[in-house]
């Protein structure tokens, strides 16, 4: 029974309720714990037998800004078999955080979406307006203008979740996000949503309904197209790369203050400045999150550092400054990579050392 949920647990497949069993039978005594470290090894070598003979490609690139490029060709389920003593147990364990993604009705209520809790989403008439199912919520219908009632959805650090709204458009809310959306759009007027965070927009065209996303200072107004907006507080700019179709990106007091962009551009808003520059770019590299990738491009550690933290609710501490300086080019699978993992992939470029406390990494020079 045990090593069933061992092996569901590696890949991926089990329940919240099998993870805390397994936990609680890992601690009970030290031959459950050699045990769950003798079944792991197995399943990673397995894994990196069947993905040698498979794949040649390197799983990331690690390419240092001042440094000659380097190939690591490791696959990232390798890498699990890095820190498999306690501290990083406790720390794998830790992360399973029971943060759960909050939905915030308009009527004051609040509600916390799990994988579990399927259920119907009525109004006060009685009417069927949205199913929430695992990963997601799926609203319909429409209301009328005066009876547009908002909600808000708060996706923690370390998880990801999929709205579809009423008019069909499909948003996908990267960690750290939160989204405020009505439950129903109105018979007329725009479809106006506030993020704060991240998300990728499908939009479901609608000629005589212009799709509005307000995000700090900016706003980005479509019909019907793909998009991704990079909102999050802590930075003083708004990122919108656009996929298919067309948007338009402008200051949100300063409709005039414009630029429109076409596929395979970006646009930035500088709250500072309050201008908007634009460039070309390949979406693919700004939605990998959505497919469960981290890409980074020449990226500075300091912004490495927020997408980890964001993606596995984590605190980073960075003490070393020959880390703080160099920029890194690689994609990582999230689903196969632990926080560990990618320490340990840096690390061969750039040698440090780190300690874990509970949820806190601090990165500190080689003593």
């Amino acid at each position: 029974m045990a090593s069933e949920i061992i092996y569901k647990y590696l890949s991926n497949e089990a329940s919240e309720k099998e993870i805390q069993t397994l936990f609680e039978w890992i601690d009970a005594s030290e031959e459950n714990k050699k045990q769950f470290i003798s079944i792991k090894k197995t399943w990673a070598l397995s894994a990196l037998t069947e993905n040698i003979s498979t794949n040649t490609t390197p799983v990331i690139k690690i390419k240092p800004k001042n440094k000659a490029a380097k190939y690591l060709k490791y696959a990232a389920v390798f890498l699990t078999l890095l820190g498999l003593g306690r501290i990083a147990f406790n720390f794998s364990q830790k992360t399973k955080s029971s943060k759960e993604i909050v939905l915030e009705l308009g009527d004051g209520r609040t509600e916390f979406i799990t994988k579990t809790n399927q259920s119907n989403l009525v109004n006060d008439k009685g009417e069927l307006i949205a199913r929430k199912l695992p990963g997601q919520i799926v609203y319909f219908g429409k209301a009328k203008d005066d009876e547009v009632i908002y909600n808000s959805l708060k996706v923690p650090y370390g998880k990801t979740f999929k709205l579809t709204l009423s008019d069909g458009t499909v948003v996908s809310l990267n960690s750290g996000t939160t989204f405020r959306y009505p439950e129903q759009f109105g018979i007329n007027g725009k479809r106006t949503v506030f993020l704060t965070g991240e998300a990728f927009f499908e939009v479901a065209k609608d000629k005589e309904h212009p799709f509005i996303v307000n995000a700090n200072q900016a706003a980005i107004e479509v019909l019907g197209t793909k998009f991704n907006v990079s909102a999050y507080p802590e930075t003083p700019t708004v990122n919108s790369v656009l996929v298919e179709g067309s948007i338009q990106m402008y200051e949100a007091e300063n409709i005039s203050n414009a630029v429109l962009l076409k596929p395979n551009q970006m646009a930035t808003w500088q709250n500072n400045s309050k201008k908007i520059t634009t460039k070309s770019v390949d979406p693919d590299f700004y939605s990998a999150w959505t497919k469960g990738e981290l890409t980074f491009k020449d990226t500075p550690f300091s912004t490495i550092v927020k997408i980890i933290q964001r993606t596995y609710d984590v605190e980073i501490i960075n003490e070393n400054s020959d880390l703080a300086r160099q920029h890194f080019t690689g994609t990582i699978k999230i689903s196969e990579s632990s926080v560990e993992n990618i320490l340990e992939l840096l690390k061969r470029d750039t040698p440090f050392e780190y300690t874990i406390k509970q949820s806190t990494i601090t990165i500190t020079n080689i003593q």
